[in-house]
């Protein structure tokens, strides 16, 4: 996120999580709870042992550092210099050598060109002004093979209802305006951007996730929360 692909207040929003972060049963339970998900998504399209990795938009270091702990190379990155610091203190503090870097994918990659083998950017292409930008630097980042995750919200009146109302103000599983419903990307949008950064489609899959039940399974149902593989063109 330059400046250009920046939103103060969508950074603004999730530094005010910070003291929360790392709380398993606080405002970020959800993130707590979709975690070992993305990691298995990940996983299972791309071994990550010894694999350099980037974490973008990593906030407090939860992806970041379950990443870590398979045996990558991981740095994280994030425009919120209180998120940084908690996932600084927080790696300390479970002697977990991770990079962190108060800084945005634009930028970042403008120096760190084609350096890693793997490019997270999970939950962050809804928050920001132009996610094209972010997907192409997300490719500028990786090597050439490398592979690329995301994940976000489709865009759609289920997602409208079980994402916003549903999780924001019926059950209050996030603060309300967590997310704008106009941001949300469609599954075909993202795959049409990744194609336009040399990115090819490997495999889109649902997170479904019944917080009355506690119960959360990766799946074939992309029509809410959703993760996507992509390969870089060699």
């Amino acid at each position: 996120m330059s400046a250009s692909n920046s939103d103060s207040t969508e950074i603004s929003k999730f530094t005010l999580m910070a003291e929360q972060w790392w709380d398993t049963e606080g405002i970020c339970k959800p993130l707590h709870i979709i975690n070992p998900l993305r990691l298995e998504f990940m996983m299972a399209q791309q071994a990550l042992l010894d694999q350099k990795v980037i974490d973008i938009g990593c906030g407090g270091g939860i992806l970041t550092e379950a990443v870590a702990k398979v045996g990558a190379q991981v740095t994280g990155i994030d425009k919120s210099d209180a998120l940084i610091e908690v996932a600084q203190k927080h790696a300390a503090e479970n002697q977990l050598s991770i990079k962190y870097y108060l800084t945005d994918a634009e930028s970042y990659a403008k120096k760190h060109s084609q350096s890693f083998d793997v490019v997270c950017c999970m939950e962050l292409l809804e928050h920001v002004p132009d996610p094209s930008s972010l997907i192409q630097a997300c490719s500028d980042l990786a090597k050439p093979g490398a592979s690329i995750f995301f994940s976000t919200i489709n865009r759609n009146p289920r997602a409208y209802l079980l994402a916003i109302l549903g999780a924001e103000y019926f059950l209050k599983l996030l603060p309300r305006g967590t997310h704008d419903y106009k941001k949300f990307i469609r599954p075909s949008e993202l795959a049409a951007t990744g194609r336009q950064a040399n990115l090819m489609l490997q495999k889109f899959q649902g997170i479904y996730y019944n917080p009355l039940i506690q119960y959360y399974a990766l799946g074939k149902d992309i029509r809410v929360n959703y993760l996507a593989a992509f390969k870089k063109r060699s």
